[in-house]
């Protein structure tokens, strides 16, 4: 008798014990998923120390301001391109219609007359046309979103070409150059300031307004947002006009630190928006990613590639390095995802 009720109290342990393993899970992969949000943080810490060891000159501060200089372009296409890959989309068309936005601004100041405060207006304007042209291509010709924008990329490069037969408009007025040459406060200008202001308030909608939220319910399954509620067809359409809007800005900032707008300006740039998103922990199935995650994929990319410059690395090679940056990022993400 006494060894009936040892056997039934033995078993009716191991039963509990395997009962409390599964809860035991929950909690070490919520553990796994809260320090891969930290990885791209964790990587630019990584990199940053790496690059001040090999190189006397990375952590000067005229060269790290050098590098929020240069991120600003990238940084404000990363921004519109994070809230297109988290519904679930893509947009080739960024650097064509940076190119499109600076080259009409530039032919409306220096070539009509046009005073030069309109003339950003109206490129801003263009960018915005071009992002709504690719929104409608998605949410009414039913078209992939590649497809999509990759036949925008091309109509925007070559009316970029057209508008003045390939040739580049340069000779701004001082004021204009000045917003991305003079710093205020002793390190700041004012496009770096731009940047930061529309990262705070793109990172506070994302977070906390139900226009943000309802992206990542986008992203996560069209059909179940739409029967939620969610107007998906025009909060798609409105994604991409903002993400083309940021283009067409983008490209006035570019003008103001070359002084000139190209039409072969923003070329390949669609490619290092997309890895800065994805660098920052954004996945290309949407319904995941994040403001703070873009701003350190962005300052992933400008850091990796300043490292490299500084240590005399060629371009092309730079090119194979960040390649490498993008296919470890996706293998993570599509780990992460296989985990769930």
């Amino acid at each position: 008798m006494t060894e009936l009720t040892l056997s039934r109290d033995t078993a009716a342990m191991n039963k509990s014990s395997d009962a409390s393993a599964p809860a035991d899970r929950p909690n070490q992969v919520s553990w796994q998923e809260r320090l891969s949000d930290y990885m791209p943080l964790l990587s630019l810490i990584v990199l940053c120390l790496v690059f001040s060891i090999t190189t006397d000159t990375f952590l000067t501060v005229r060269n790290l301001l050098n590098v929020i200089d240069q991120l600003t372009v990238l940084g404000i296409m990363a921004l519109g391109m994070t809230a297109v890959i988290v519904i679930g989309g893509i947009d080739l068309s960024v650097g064509s219609v940076l190119a499109i936005s600076m080259m009409v601004m530039g032919a409306l100041a220096n070539v009509l007359g046009v005073p030069m405060p309109l003339a950003i207006v109206a490129a801003l304007v263009v960018g915005a046309a071009c992002g709504a042209c690719s929104g409608l291509l998605i949410t009414r010709a039913n078209l992939p979103p590649f497809i999509a924008t990759l036949a925008v990329m091309s109509i925007a490069r070559g009316l970029a070409n057209m508008v003045t037969d390939g040739s580049q408009i340069v000779g701004y007025p001082e004021w204009f150059s000045a917003l991305s040459i003079e710093r205020h406060f002793g390190f700041m200008s004012v496009t770096v300031a731009l940047f930061l202001l529309l990262t705070a308030a793109a990172a506070l909608f994302m977070k906390y307004r139900a226009g943000g939220r309802a992206l990542y319910a986008i992203g996560g399954g069209h059909e179940v947002a739409r029967l939620a509620g969610i107007p998906v067809r025009r909060m798609t359409l409105m994604v991409y006009t903002v993400c083309g809007l940021l283009s067409g800005l983008a490209g006035v900032v570019m003008s103001t630190r070359l002084d000139s707008s190209q039409p072969s300006g923003g070329m390949g740039y669609e490619l290092d928006t997309i890895a800065a998103v994805v660098i920052g922990g954004a996945s290309l199935a949407g319904g995941v990613g994040s403001i703070f995650g873009t701003l350190m994929g962005v300052l992933t990319i400008g850091v990796l590639r300043n490292g490299l410059n500084l240590m005399g690395t060629s371009p092309f090679v730079q090119q194979i390095v960040i390649g490498v940056v993008i296919v470890l990022a996706v293998m993570v993400d599509a780990n992460k995802r296989r985990s769930r």
